[in-house]
């Protein structure tokens, strides 16, 4: 049975942003009554992510919300890794403080849980009839590259390994040791998802409302590199 889900928002410079990420995952409601935690860990940012977070604290005082800062900037994937030890829910699910990713669709996530006992549900950028933002072809090409890439060496069919919406059970996702401090992070999570023994992975379609780098995207060539290194790295250690 779900009881909770752990809401993690790695934060790095996302004042503008983040409390209209906040006003979305607070007005979502989970299916069967499943409750929300919600773990923001800002990465030492150096605008005025912490005074957002906190006004919007003060004015939601009811709901379950916990602000970790880090002591200095480790990126996105150091945030998580800090965000996973901290959660307390069943289930959890990465959400960027940015606005590419729909909180209303969690219940997508959520249903091949309720109905399959799944352990790992992965949110597609890139099937099912949901919006998806044009943006960038070679962005596209790279993802798909890297997600085949990394589908041969875990022996998974996924079609969005980089989806930042990968909703995982705690108990699972507390055991994986995750050493990647940036984007690199995606990778070696499924690389790591994949060598659990008996786990059961599900893929749905979501939407995708991305940004470009003037509106603030971060990922860049040098990233995906990493995550080529990734792949390859995690596949033969542990």
């Amino acid at each position: 049975m779900v009881r909770t889900l752990s809401i993690l928002i790695p934060a790095y410079n996302e004042a503008n942003t983040i409390h209209l990420i906040l006003e979305k995952v607070r007005d979502v409601e989970l299916i069967n009554g499943i409750q929300k935690e919600i773990i923001i860990v800002n990465d030492c940012s150096s605008d005025e992510t912490v005074a957002a977070v906190e006004r919007f604290k003060d004015a939601n005082p009811t709901l379950n919300l916990t602000l970790f800062n880090q002591d200095r900037n480790q990126g996105k994937g150091a945030a998580i890794n800090r965000a996973i030890q901290l959660c307390s829910g069943d289930y959890l699910i990465v959400q960027d403080a940015d606005l590419e990713y729909d909180p209303e669709e969690y219940n997508l996530l959520l249903k091949p849980v309720l109905k399959a006992d799944a352990d790992v549900v992965y949110g597609s950028r890139f099937v099912g009839a949901n919006p998806h933002r044009i943006l960038f072809y070679w962005h596209s090409k790279g993802n798909k590259f890297l997600t085949g890439l990394s589908n041969a060496m875990t022996n998974l069919n996924l079609t969005d390994m980089e989806t930042c919406y990968k909703l995982i059970r705690s108990s699972i996702a507390k055991e994986i040791k995750i050493k990647e401090k940036r984007f690199g992070i995606e990778p070696e999570i499924t690389a790591k998802l994949a060598k659990v023994k008996g786990i059961k992975i599900y893929e749905v379609g979501i939407s995708y409302y991305g940004r470009t780098y003037e509106e603030g995207k971060k990922i860049g060539w040098k990233d995906g590199f990493r995550a080529l290194y990734c792949i390859l790295k995690y596949r033969f250690t542990n």
